[in-house]
């Protein structure tokens, strides 16, 4: 059998996966609504009561506004939702598309929220 049909089945297997994993649903999180943004932050902080919502227009994060001057942020991460809880002041900057909130953590990073220009 040749390189090149070997190369071409592997190119075809990997795209079967794909294919099946897009039927599966799985690896395509997003976060849907406000509602579905805000039961997220209230699941995964202890404590913590939603209020408004920035969503990013991709669906891939959100910032969910607490009662004391403090927030959720959200981002998709895999097929799941990451959140970090931030207090005030809000590091922010204009991003392409967006804005970037700074999480403050190293390991979550900076989340875009596009479509939002402001909080």
């Amino acid at each position: 059998m040749s390189k090149l049909a070997i190369f071409g089945g592997s190119i075809v297997a990997v795209l079967v996966l794909a294919l099946l994993a897009r039927l599966l649903g799985l690896g395509g999180a997003r976060i849907g609504s406000a509602e579905e943004a805000r039961a997220a932050a209230e699941a995964m902080i202890s404590g913590f009561e939603g209020g408004a919502v920035a969503l990013g227009s991709d669906g891939r994060a959100a910032l969910v506004h607490g009662g004391a001057a403090d927030a959720a942020l959200l981002k998709v991460h895999g097929a799941r939702i990451a959140a970090r809880h931030l207090r005030a002041p809000f590091v922010t900057a204009p991003a392409s598309g967006g804005l970037a909130i700074d999480s403050g953590d190293a390991r979550f990073g900076t989340v875009v929220l596009k479509g939002v220009t402001a909080l």
